[in-house]
């Protein structure tokens, strides 16, 4: 494919992007225009930033954008994290739906250290 698709943040957000289609089938479906469109679209918006940042001109444009799914990534973790509690994923579920955030994070982390030489203090969760 070449250019973002061979970033291996890219290729694991578009993985956990098919995780959050597959678990959010089984929602019910009053959650149809709730949390199972939100979960989705934040869910879409981790791997199409990393892909629309790479597309900009600049690496502060770039870094912007990483800085956008990361931020998508932890919505979408959220509302796993809540789709659990409302038993609408089984808890043999989450857990690798919460590995997968936490890797594609670790992977965003990394790329935005490489664009920054000095990005500065970053909280221990980002780590």
């Amino acid at each position: 494919m070449g250019g973002y698709g061979d970033l291996k943040a890219w290729q694991k957000a578009m993985d956990f992007a098919e995780s959050v289609y597959s678990v959010t089938k089984e929602f019910p479906r009053e959650e149809l225009y709730g949390l199972t469109s939100q979960l989705r679209r934040a869910g879409v918006s981790v791997p199409s930033n990393i892909a629309e940042g790479w597309g900009r001109k600049s690496r502060n444009e770039y870094r912007h954008h990483l800085g956008i799914a990361r931020g998508s990534l932890l919505e979408a973790e959220t509302q796993v994290l809540l789709a659990g509690r409302l038993g609408y994923v089984p808890s043999v579920e989450i857990a690798p739906l919460l590995d997968q955030t936490a890797e594609v994070a670790r992977l965003l982390n990394g790329l935005i250290k490489a664009l920054d030489p000095d990005p500065g203090p970053c909280p221990a969760f980002f780590l």
